[in-house]
């Protein structure tokens, strides 16, 4: 607690690096990997390819995507663009499968009546599927946020600032402290995005909480009839 409060500014500075390196690649993983996974669900031909595609990116380590990237896209080594860009294509990589999961689960009747209703592909997309797959892809942005959150600590390692730094320095001075703050940061970080995400889920998808609650008091019916 001595280290913290007499290395406060530091930890804010690295808190700060650290909220910025996650969220861009969170936000981009989104708005790419959605359009793909809508792709993906209506054309089955390719679904396979692009899944496996994105499988096969979210296996390149960390560590050495991070110092193969620079000769790739003309950036500095110790460049945070190079971390950005990174854990933009793991977010994409994982969102993919999440997308493609979430569009696949609206009903076809309701997109067979959402056409009779006069809606073309695009406003149909934007209206109605992207709507009600809104709950899956909230919780694949859940997995993507708190993956990231943790890969940014992995740029520690090519000397760029975020909380993982604190790992690296405290490692080397043998400082618990320093250690432990970092990673209470890093939790804390990735639990505030998680919080995000769901209340925004919850604000903007309302009629999914609706849902919810509506399925669990049939449940609850069906269970009191059959004790009944």
């Amino acid at each position: 607690m001595t280290w913290f409060q007499n290395n406060t500014d530091k930890v804010v500075d690295l808190l700060i690096s650290h909220l910025w390196l996650s969220a861009l690649p969170i936000v981009l993983g989104f708005v790419i990997a959605v359009p793909i996974g809508w792709y993906a669900n209506r054309h089955r031909r390719v679904r396979g390819v692009l899944l496996s595609v994105a499988g096969i990116f979210y296996t390149i380590p960390s560590l050495a995507f991070f110092l193969v990237l620079p000769s790739i896209i003309g950036t500095g080594y110790l460049d945070p663009l190079n971390v950005v860009v990174a854990l933009t294509v793991y977010a994409v990589a994982i969102m993919v499968r999440s997308a493609t999961d979430a569009f696949e689960s609206v009903s076809p009747a309701v997109l067979d009546a959402a056409t009779a209703a006069g809606f073309a592909s695009t406003g149909r997309a934007f209206r109605v599927e992207l709507p009600l797959a809104g709950p899956v892809l909230v919780a694949g942005l859940r997995v993507v946020a708190v993956s990231s959150v943790s890969l940014v600590s992995v740029g520690a390692l090519i000397g760029v600032s975020n909380l993982g730094s604190l790992f690296t320095e405290g490692y080397r001075t043998d400082n618990n402290a320093e250690i432990l703050t970092g990673v209470f940061g890093i939790v804390i970080v990735a639990l505030v995005f998680d919080a995000l995400i769901v209340l925004a889920g919850r604000l903007l998808l309302p009629w999914a909480r609706a849902t919810r609650t509506t399925e669990a008091r049939g449940l609850a019916r069906l269970i009191g009839g059959g004790r009944a």
